[in-house]
């Protein structure tokens, strides 16, 4: 992960943004509250086949419950703090979905996702998912997981709580947030 910082001569507006994203669909990009510009490198292949795993059946769920919207590693969403962030999962309630208009969806939606998920891929820096995971929290996400495949640990985030830090758990309840998803983490740490 590189970060750009481009202030105080460039201010990465959310139009400049756009268009940087545009112009280069090849990279995954976010840009910080502080206006840094991250370019994340692709993920290597393990990464990638366990992150379909997570994205995966966090959809099915989705698609059996129909209480909200799921979303994959290329969706950003546009933060109360003006950070523009792109979990590797999401989901979003139905309702607090369907409040935002179609041309603020079709964007980075101004919104941030109820629950997120974010899975360390051996390059990234633990510290820095740890402080993007509580800027979920602090900008209103109910839930979020950090997953170090490595360690098989799962570092649990949620509002005025601890982190609770799981062991090689083979299964994850999403409750009360996510009724009845259970996350399958053999399928990850396989």
């Amino acid at each position: 992960m590189i970060a750009l910082n481009l202030r105080p001569t460039l201010q990465i507006t959310d139009s400049v943004f756009e268009q940087l994203c545009q112009s280069n669909p090849n990279l995954r990009l976010e840009r910080t509250t502080q206006g840094e510009l991250v370019i994340m490198p692709p993920a290597g292949s393990e990464s990638g086949r366990q992150n379909l795993s997570l994205s995966a059946q966090l959809w099915y769920w989705n698609q059996q419950s129909k209480l909200g919207v799921a979303f994959d590693s290329s969706a950003g969403f546009t933060l109360a703090n003006d950070a523009i962030r792109a979990p590797d999962a999401a989901w979003i309630e139905q309702s607090r979905w369907e409040s935002l208009s179609r041309e603020q969806r079709s964007k980075f939606a101004p919104i941030c996702p109820d629950f997120v998920i974010e899975l360390k891929s051996p390059s990234d820096d633990l510290a820095l998912l740890e402080s993007k995971l509580q800027e979920y929290i602090d900008n209103g996400s109910q839930l979020g997981w950090l997953i170090n495949a490595e360690t098989q640990q799962v570092y649990c985030y949620r509002p005025g709580q601890p982190v609770q830090i799981c062991d090689r758990p083979t299964h994850l309840s999403g409750e009360p947030l996510l009724a009845n998803f259970l996350m399958d983490f053999t399928l990850v740490w396989s």
